[in-house]
């Protein structure tokens, strides 16, 4: 049985790390597992540590404040992300149009207006949620299969974002269709747990729990030791 709860990310980056190896399907140049959820307890713990790792991770903190600053700016422009962190990683030069816009950008897709307000998703979610408390509306979109078109080059991986108050506390579901373990959820997943720490610091409540949801969550051949492939 596969384990759902882990005290932090770096506890479930190296579970998942391990399963893959162990259980993951071939799939598209990647081994991975489908349909993996799992709740995160201290979302804030999000920093990803190379004790322990099969392979190094050698995980960025710089570079994920500077993707997460990138996401506040609301500038989906890659040269925006290069003057925050110093370069342009090459990833997402590969993504950019020929304006160097991204489709990935999360903090452009949700301070995108909803339709017939002056509101963004995010104030749109802290007023459903400072208005009615047990709503099951309060999500944030990011994939939107009618947008397609836009999608040649970069195709957003999660789906949507979507936030509960329970027992007094803010918890926050990310529903994604792909998740890169290696890459995707370790950078990810911080700018996701600091979203659910700006979304309960404008409700005036603490952080409850994370809880994370791949359909597809793989790793790479290039990160897979040999012996695993």
């Amino acid at each position: 049985m596969i384990k759902n709860t882990f005290k932090n990310a770096d506890e479930a980056y190296k579970y998942f790390f391990r399963e893959i190896l162990k259980n993951g399907t071939p799939f598209a140049n990647t081994k991975a597992l489908f349909n993996i959820g799992f709740t995160i307890e201290n979302p804030l713990n999000n920093h990803i540590h190379d004790k322990g790792s099969i392979v190094p991770r050698k995980w960025n903190a710089e570079y994920a404040e500077a993707e997460w600053q990138w996401y506040l700016s609301g500038d989906r422009n890659i040269d925006k992300l290069g003057e925050l962190y110093g370069k342009t990683p090459e990833i997402w030069k590969r993504m950019a149009d020929e304006d160097g816009n991204v489709n990935s950008n999360y903090g452009w897709q949700w301070q995108r207006n909803i339709e017939g307000t002056n509101l963004n998703q995010i104030e749109w979610v802290v007023k459903l949620l400072k208005q009615y408390p047990i709503t099951r509306q309060a999500a944030i979109s990011i994939f939107d299969g009618k947008e397609t078109k836009n999608y040649a080059k970069d195709t957003p991986c999660t789906y949507a974002v979507q936030f509960t108050i329970l027992n007094d506390k803010l918890n926050m579901c990310v529903t994604m269709r792909s998740n890169d373990l290696w890459y995707g959820f370790c950078n990810d997943q911080y700018c996701f747990s600091e979203l659910q720490a700006l979304v309960a610091e404008r409700l005036n409540i603490p952080i409850g729990t994370y809880y994370h949801f791949a359909h597809n969550l793989h790793l790479y051949n290039d990160k897979i030791p040999k012996p695993h492939l």
